[in-house]
Formats: C-alpha cells, structure tokens, sequence
C-alpha cells in the first residue's frame, strides 16, 4: 500500500540525523506537563537538563510580574510552583523548538531568515499575549512558532524542494503555501499539524495555531484567542520587517490588522497599533528587524544572476595559486563548491579510483544531504555498457540532460538508480593523470525546473577545471598507486 504525501515527506525529515532529537525533547517537555497526570520532578529535570531553559524559567519566576510571590526565587522547583506546570511546559516547548532550529542553523541566508522571521513572530506574541492575557502568554507564543513550523522543516531539511518552491512561487505569481500543496502533496500549515498531532503537544496548542475557519464568537473562546495572537503576530512581523513599506501604506494596514483583532484580543485598535509602533523601537525586536534587513540584502545578491563560465575561472585560478602537492580533501572541496555554485546544482560529488580494488568510489562532495549517499555510490572498473564507464574511458566530460528518458535510463547502472533516483540531469567530467582516469566529478540538478543546458564554453571550463584537479590527484596517495 503507497504511504500518504505526509508519512513520505515525515520518513525523510527522520532521516536527518538531528530531526529525532527535536521530536524527542519537545514529546519529553510535553509528557511532563501533561495536566491529566503530570509529573512534577519529570518536569523539573526536563528543565534542569537545559542551563538556559533553566535560568529563563528562574528569571520568569524573579520577574516584576509575580513579584507579589515574594521574589529571589533560586530553584526550579519553587519556580514551578510559582509559575505553574503549564506555563513552564510551554516555556519549554517553545525554546527547545528555538533551539533546535537555532543550533540547526546553517550558512544558508534562506534558513536564517525564515529562523528570524519566527523568532520576530514569537517575539510579538510574547508582547500581545502580555497585554492582553498574561497566563495564557507562553501558551501563545507556542502556537505562534508552530504555525511557522512546517515552513521551517521543509527550509532546514528539504532544502531541494524548497529552492523548487521558491522558483516557482517567483515565476508563477503564487504564494509559497501554495506551491508547497503542489510540490510535497501538503501545505506547510498542514505540516506544522502533523508536527504537533506527532509530538502530542495540547489539543489548545493544536487549535490555536490554526488559521480560524470563522469569525471569533463574542465572547470569544480561549481557542479563538489563541488563533488570533497567532494570526496578527504573524501578519505584524511581515508589516514590521518589510522595509521596502511605504510609511503611509504600513500604517493602513497595521490599523486594518488591529481593527479586525481588536475584539478578540480585548485591547482597542489604537492600543494594538500603539504596542506594534513601541516594539520596533524596542531592542530586541529591532535586533531582529536588523538581522532580516541584512538577510534580504544578502540573499537578494545571492540571487543575482551568476556567469557560470566566469565563476567557473575564478574556481580554475583559485586551484593554479595551489601548490600540486597541497593536501587533496581541501581541493576536491574547493572544486566541488566552484561547480555546485556555478552551475546551480543540487549536489557535486566527487569519485576516486581505488587501484588495488579496481573500483571507483565516492569520496566527499557538496550540497543536500551528499554524507548519507556516498557510502552507496561504488562502481567497478571493469568495463560494462553504461554511462559511468563511458565516462572514465572519455577525455572530456558528458553531459545527460535527460536522466529518465526511456534510452537514457537503459544505460543507468541500478547503483545509481537506488542511490540517487532524484537525479533528473547531470555531467560527469574524468579527471585524468596522462592517460589514465584517476578520478571522476558527478554534478546533478534534481528538479526537472532547475536543469539547464551546458554550453560549449561552460563544457570546457568544466573540462579544464577536471584537468586542473589531476596534478593534485598525481602528488596525492591515491596518484601514486596508480603510478
């Protein structure tokens, strides 16, 4: 029986050496503060395992807020009872979902600032939820980050399908959201969903992150409060960190926010616009609204358009400033990077050959998710009737623009197939020593609207960055058992 678009795309984020432990921190906070048969010390040690969950929640407990309890609170678990179980539990669970991501945090300007922009969503909530119910304030702010959930998963760890969704969201005039329904078969709100059904957070949690289906009763359920903390939290922040706004048109739109949220947040539309207008003036926030400022500014150079061929030269210069017997890791590296960015593909990888097993096999390489394939990618030396060999017997590389055409997929070897059966285009350039093929780079496009042609020039800088490579392959272990 095929699984669902959700049990697909759930098996793939557990691949990620790292997912489980997010699941298994957030399940532990969330079991402990379980109101139905709750478990004081579990709690306690939940916090206790953590030093900055755990001066966050003393903190709290210390602040002008519950000064009437008499303050110079100093354990975890006087703080509990000051605070109560569920307000620390969802203290938790909030920052070990920041944490993660945080610590999860790549190079990639994209996962920054989809990362800072929930930590400014949060960060609102935090306010709004504290002037207009502040037992329920951590509540809150959970449900605000998971409604960014789904959205942050498929960032941090489906980093291809999520550059398809960009792409196409730009090119097709459609949201994001959207385009994610079309691309994994689910939206990202769906996900967070998932996330939180899985990870057994609250019915309430589970409710109030949901965008409402219908107006807000008057008055309104504490779920449909929760929803709207969540909603204008989420809208605000976009308003806040768009630069690019109009003065006059920001404030339009934060006084229509604030009029549609009014009544269920039990604050007045002037009261709402004037804490949103206190919040950008306010340290942390503006930290915030800097760092997605710089993020934009960033990302929109990285998205301009690059020349292959010319980035491609820069890579070949790079390699001639190197001595031939530099340490050959550190170059296949530098190659590899030079290709993936040049020619926008999804991974580079790099294959040696292995004299004494008569075998090429994959070393290192570069972008999504390289590590976990290339203990599978291995191929014989002996001659057999498909593109692989055809490559090592080459001078100069091959380019397979089409990798699941009926006559092209004939001469695909099964080890690639199973290793790599996303792969809709690659190139693979021999790199050789005299005549000898010491070494193979395998670069592939796994979106079929990602694939494009190689140019002639583009080939042979391709072929002269290969070429450049032997000379290190010659000095390097694997050069000499060749020789």
């Amino acid at each position: 029986m095929s699984s669902s678009p959700i049990d697909k795309v759930w098996a793939r984020f557990s691949d990620r050496g790292d997912f489980p432990m997010l699941s298994q921190s957030v399940q532990a906070a969330v079991s402990a503060m379980d109101t139905r048969d709750f478990d004081f010390t579990a709690l306690v040690n939940v916090i206790l395992s953590d030093f900055a969950l755990t001066q966050k929640v003393i903190r709290l407990a210390n602040s002008a807020m519950y000064s009437a309890f008499g303050g110079n609170v100093t354990t975890v678990s006087r703080a509990l009872m000051i605070l109560g179980i569920e307000a620390v539990g969802h203290l938790a669970v909030g920052l070990k979902l920041l944490d993660h991501f945080s610590s999860a945090r790549s190079n990639r300007i994209d996962a920054q600032l989809e990362l800072s922009r929930t930590m400014l969503s949060s960060h609102v909530a935090r306010h709004v939820a504290d002037r207009s119910k502040k037992a329920a304030r951590e509540e809150a702010v959970v449900c605000t980050l998971m409604r960014q959930v789904g959205k942050l998963l498929v960032v941090f760890y489906l980093e291809d399908e999520w550059r398809e969704i960009q792409l196409r969201s730009a090119r097709e005039e459609r949201s994001e959201e959207e385009v994610c329904a079309d691309v994994l078969g689910i939206t990202f709100e769906q996900l967070g969903q998932e996330a939180a059904a899985r990870w057994r957070l609250p019915d309430a949690i589970r409710t109030g992150m949901r965008s409402p289906t219908e107006p807000a009763s008057s008055p309104p359920s504490h779920h449909q409060w929760l929803q709207s903390v969540t909603g204008y939290s989420t809208a605000v922040s976009e308003i806040m960190a768009n630069r690019d706004l109009d003065e006059d048109l920001r404030q339009i739109l934060l006084g229509d926010l604030a009029r549609a949220h009014s009544d269920t947040l039990a604050m007045t539309p002037e009261q709402l616009v004037e804490l949103t207008v206190s919040l950008s003036e306010e340290e942390t926030a503006n930290n915030l609204l800097d760092e997605i400022g710089n993020l934009r500014s960033n990302s929109a150079a990285a998205a301009r358009p690059v020349d292959p061929e010319a980035r491609l030269q820069a890579g070949i210069v790079e390699l001639r400033t190197l001595r031939s017997n530099h340490a050959l890791k550190p170059v296949q590296t530098l190659a590899s990077e030079t290709i993936l960015a040049a020619m926008g593909m999804a991974r580079v990888i790099v294959f040696e050959r292995l004299a004494e097993h008569q075998a090429f096999e994959a070393r290192l390489g570069a972008g999504s998710n390289v590590n976990r394939v290339l203990p599978m990618l291995r191929f014989p030396e002996s001659f057999a009737p498909d593109v692989f060999h055809l490559a090592i017997a080459n001078s100069v590389g091959i380019f397979i623009e089409q990798a699941r055409e009926a006559k092209i997929a004939a001469h695909i070897p099964s080890w690639f197939r199973n290793a790599l059966p996303d792969a809709h285009a690659f190139v693979l350039l021999p790199v050789r020593v005299n005549t000898t093929t010491v070494g193979l780079v395998y670069g592939d496009w796994t979106h079929a609207s990602t694939v494009r042609k190689i140019t002639p020039k583009e080939m042979s800088a391709l072929n002269e960055l290969a070429a450049e490579l032997g000379r290190f392959f010659q000095h390097a272990s694997v050069g000499a058992r060749v020789r």
